[in-house]
This record gives structure tokens, sequence and C-alpha cells, in this order.
């Protein structure tokens, strides 16, 4: 019998319905239902994939503020200090290509828990005893866009949901105004960035929606949020009959993915014309919080960053670039670390005195590190050279150990040889402070079980407090 809502069926597609009908009735009752649907913990139990949801596990936090300093950071100019590349200074390292190349930086201990930090960063110096700073860190590859798309999707080689994707995907959104999953830029998009919001073969609604912070005016920001052509009333008419169609299509044909991550961006740009143009009017803070973040285009980002966790965002990347430091390390890493040095230090201070510091989870750290040897192109005003085996992330709130210092480099700082942690091992302990076991956190696609962390990953246990 046809349905009211599609009048011509043809015998072929009533015989087809009422086979496929009866068979996943049968595999109904001998599988159970919670094994025909993809999976994360339960993650899709509601109707509402953006739901907030209760993650299986006991949660140190709840949100999630990633840093990423593009250009991947110096280590030993930084977070790393090797006074034994002082002795070496100019001489051929035992093992290595190259002349040593001392960091020209001081390192200081700092707070109660002497935590050494370069001089760099004189304000985050004053938050040694809330950072935890993984100083093992190794990747796959040395080469700046494939490791940044690895160390945001645990991917090499195949299109994979980003970090932030995962994280939204198992915990859904406080706010169903906003989108679960924002990515903060200010320049241009490039493969690497659009890795960082993908959700892959994610539904779409859980792909992060990409923001550049260019500007400051919040109807700058986000172009075109609101309608100048209809009001809410008809734009909801219009979004519920587009939906329909899909619907009709899904069932004729199959499901898009393309299709539904569109659609969903629609639905979220619609509902954002009611609270997205207010958390990201940065100029409703008081005179002193402007003041605490200074009023750079970084300490903009890490307001806005603040906003949004505060309205219940729940994982928001920012993009702070400007670390390819393949020249004049002495001239440049004072520059770019006094962009963000006094921000994040805000950003912490700000996050403790509204209580949001012990449930929010801030990460920083690049795609890998540098050499500790001179750059190999020779420059006047030397720099460093690439190098995978070796880099520091550091986080701090979120149920981090603050003060700690874990694993460590060789006497130079080439690689990575004491509790070395690798990019599956910082993923895999990021969902654990979310409160997710990293190897049950899955997605079935093309009969797999597919994860962020592959089929590695350990979590780092001693960073949890």
């Amino acid at each position: 019998m046809p349905r009211l809502d599609d009048p011509i069926v043809t015998r072929r597609d009533f015989l087809q319905r009422m086979g496929l009908g009866v068979g996943a009735l049968s595999l109904a009752t001998l599988l159970g239902p919670e094994l025909l649907v993809p999976s994360a913990y339960g993650a899709m139990e509601s109707t509402n994939p953006l739901a907030p949801k209760t993650p299986p596990l006991p949660a140190k936090a709840k949100h999630v503020i990633q840093i990423f300093a593009d250009g991947a950071p110096s280590h030993v100019d930084t977070f790393d200090p090797k006074p034994e590349l002082t002795k070496w200074a100019g001489k051929e390292l035992p093992g290595l290509r190259g002349m040593a190349f001392p960091s020209p930086f001081k390192f200081n201990k700092c707070g109660n828990s002497g935590l050494e930090i370069s001089e760099v960063f004189p304000e985050l110096s004053k938050h040694a005893d809330e950072m935890a700073v993984i100083r093992s860190m190794y990747t796959d590859i040395p080469a700046h866009e494939v490791a940044q798309i690895f160390m945001n999707t645990g991917s090499l080689r195949l299109p994979r949901p980003s970090l932030g994707s995962w994280v939204t995907y198992g915990l859904g959104s406080e706010n169903q105004n906003m989108p679960g999953f924002v990515v903060l830029r200010s320049g241009g998009s490039r493969p690497s960035i659009t890795a960082s919001c993908q959700s892959a073969f994610l539904p779409g609604v859980f792909q992060g929606t990409m923001v550049s912070t260019a500007k400051i005016r919040p109807d700058e920001i986000l172009e075109n949020i609101h309608n100048q052509f209809m009001g809410l009333a008809d734009q909801r008419q219009q979004l519920d009959f587009v939906r329909k169609l899909n619907e009709v299509h899904a069932a004729k044909l199959q499901k898009d993915a393309q299709l539904e991550a569109r659609l969903e961006a629609f639905e979220m740009a619609f509902k954002m014309q009611t609270e997205a143009s207010d958390a990201f009017d940065i100029a409703k803070e008081t005179a002193a919080t402007r003041e605490l973040y200074g009023s750079t285009a970084q300490g903009n980002q890490l307001l806005i960053a603040r906003r949004l966790v505060e309205r219940g965002v729940r994982f928001v990347q920012v993009w702070a670039g400007g670390w390819d430091h393949h020249a004049d390390i002495e001239g440049n890493i004072p520059k770019r670390a006094g962009d963000i040095d006094g921000p994040v230090a805000a950003l912490l201070t700000d996050l403790k005195q509204r209580g949001l510091l012990d449930s929010t989870l801030i990460i920083w750290g690049g795609e890998f590190g540098r050499t500790v040897t001179y750059d190999r192109n020779g420059n006047e005003k030397p720099g460093r050279d690439h190098n995978n085996k070796a880099f520091c992330t550091w986080m701090a709130g979120g149920g981090v150990k603050g003060g700690t210092a874990y694993g460590s480099t060789d006497e130079f700082g080439s690689k990575a040889v004491e509790d070395k942690v690798h990019v599956h091992d910082l993923h895999a302990t990021i969902l654990a402070l979310l409160g997710f076991d990293h190897t049950k956190l899955t997605y079935r696609v093309n009969g797999r079980d597919f994860r962020l962390t592959d089929v590695s990953g350990h979590v780092v246990r001693d960073i949890i407090a």
C-alpha cells in the first residue's frame, strides 16, 4: 500500500521494502538494537546528537581549549632546558649531523614546583604550578602539513575526524544554539586548518565551525549571521521544507554525507542568530578583563575562547602560528612568545577566577620540535630545522597535575628517550581526562570500528591529578 507522502510505489519497491523490513526485524531480534547503530558508549542515544551526554568514566574536564602553536616551536628554547648544549657550542654533536646550537635564553625555576621554563614566558611562568609539561613528545613525520593533520586527526593518510569532532561526538554540547566545536583562526585557510575541524565519516553535526577573528566586530567576524531578507519564522519554515526534501531523497536513493553536513550547517547558522553575536562580542567585557588579555589579535582570540566555553561550547581550538623559525631564533622566539605569553596567562587567571579552570582543559603545543643543531641552510642569524623525534606540549586545568615535568629527551634534546609520548598517547590522555576509554569511543564505518587513536595509544596517568 503506498505511503501518503509517497504515492508512487512500484511493485518492485514494495517487495524490496517488505523483504528488507522482515530481514531487519529478524536481525534486531538476534543482535539487539544497540548493535545496529554506531555507538560511542551510547553517544548517539538521544534523538538530538548534540544533546549533552554523560561520559562513561569519571571525568576531570568538561571543556577543552586547544592552543595550536602552528609552525613547531623549539622545545629547547621554551620548556626543555639543555645546559649540555652550551658545553658543546660550535662543536659537532656525537651521533648527530651539525654543530651544537645552545639556547640563547635562560631557564628559570618557577613556582613552588620549580618547573623550569624559558625566560621568554615571564607571565606564563607565574602559572607553573598549574602546568604539566610533557617533554618527551614525538611524532611520525617532520613535515608541517602532514604533521599538523596527524596531530589534529590521528591519521597520516585517510580523512579522519578531528580531535574536536570526536570530543563533540562523545559529549555533545551544553548549548544547543551554538556549535559544539569552534575553530578560531586569524589568517587564511590551509588544508591542515581545514582538517582540524573536519568530521569526516562522523555525522556533519560534529564538524567544527571555523571562524576568522582577523576583525573585531561580531558582525564582521560572523559575516551574514543575520538574514536580511526574511524573519526567523520564515527561515524556520524554509529549513523544515529543505530537511523534508532531504528525507525523501535519502529514502529514494541514499544518505549523502556532504549534503547532511551542509543541512546541519544551515541549521546551526539559524540557531546561532540568537546567541553567537553575543558570544563573540568582547566589547561587553569589563575594561579590567580587556586589559588583562591585552588588545592584540591573540588576546582577543583567547578572550573569545573563554566566552565560548562559558556559554557551553565543548571544544575550542585557537590557531596561534608563527613558530617556524629556520632563522634568527634569538630575535624571533621572544617576539612570538611575547604575543601569546600575556594572553594565555590571562586565560588561566580568568578561568580560575570564574571557577572554570578545574573543568576546562587547556592544551598548548605544535606539530613537532626543532633540531638542537644549526639550521642546515646556514643563515647568518641561525635558526633550527624540523625534528619529529622530540618536542614539548603542556596542559593545565581540567584534572591535570600541575607543576609537573613528564618524560625527558637525551642530554642534548635531540630525541625523546624516557617515558616517550606519541601523538596517539596524547590523544588517549585527553580523552581520559574527559571521561572516555579511548579504545571504546568508536564509530563503525564500512564494517570497522574506527577511533581517534587508531590501534595505538596509552594514557599518561602520571600527569592526571
